[in-house]
């Protein structure tokens, strides 16, 4: 790992609850080098996945600054934003929520791929097959419906989708939360290992340490909008300094890790 691939400073965001503002984000700031784990952690409401529709610019920060690969992510428009956007890609929580789902595996897997103009169409049942290879699946399955296959199978689409347009980061919002746990650890070694051979970067955003500590090479914790611990992950885990940090290893569930390497 070298580099800053996304830097982060003093973002901020306000929204309108029920005839009043409130602050979602604080000044917040962190960056990630490239093939680098950042898990940005937190309980519900504390501002993690604002962050995330910042960065892929589904909603606009109040101020601050994210400067992605040496541009100004915030201040990018039209081809120069669709163009990071191939670099920079997310993975849901839900992808059945996210994806048509009466969408076939393979048309999910052809649309990055068409719109982003990195296969002919003629080499593009190779290339779709070639993806769900990449993420343990069936080449077959291309030809199913994403409500017909399983939740697992499901976020294994959703990663080969992300991966289809070659990102250099991939932000994960709650990517595990909604599989069983023996799905979810699959799930974990799965992007370890892309992430060893791709040299891929994650933003991890996870309400859950279990998780985090399968994959995370660093860890910020948020609450209220802003990050109230930043370090090491086997530092932040194993030594929490902050209140929501302790609460949070507190009620930290045991989970098998996936690396040695990932902290």
């Amino acid at each position: 790992m070298s580099g800053a691939l996304l830097e982060v400073g003093g973002l901020s965001k306000r929204f309108m609850r029920g005839g009043k503002r409130f602050t979602a984000l604080d000044g917040v700031g962190f960056s990630i080098a490239a093939g680098e784990t950042l898990a940005l952690v937190g309980p519900s409401g504390s501002g993690k996945s604002t962050v995330a529709r910042i960065l892929l610019r589904l909603v606009e920060a109040d101020a601050g600054s994210a400067r992605f690969d040496g541009q100004d992510l915030l201040a990018l428009r039209g081809s120069a934003l669709r163009a990071v956007r191939a670099k920079l890609q997310m993975v849901f929580q839900d992808p059945q929520a996210a994806f048509n789902p009466r969408a076939t595996v393979g048309r999910l897997l052809d649309d990055p791929l068409r719109i982003h103009g990195i296969v002919e169409r003629a080499g593009r049942p190779k290339a779709i097959a070639a993806l769900l290879e990449r993420v343990g699946l069936a080449a077959e399955l291309a030809g199913r419906a994403v409500h017909e296959i399983s939740g697992g199978q499901r976020q294994r689409v959703a990663i080969a989708r992300a991966l289809a347009t070659r990102p250099s980061l991939i932000v994960l919002d709650e990517p595990v939360s909604a599989l069983d746990v023996l799905v979810r650890a699959d799930i974990l070694r799965l992007l370890v290992d892309l992430q060893r051979d791709d040299g891929i970067a994650y933003l991890f955003i996870s309400h859950d340490l279990g998780a985090v500590r399968a994959i995370a090479h660093r860890i910020a914790i948020m609450d209220g909008g802003k990050i109230v611990e930043q370090g090491e992950a086997r530092a932040v885990i194993e030594s929490p300094v902050s209140a929501t940090g302790r609460a949070l290893v507190a009620a930290t569930p045991e989970l098998p890790r996936a690396t040695e390497n990932a902290s």
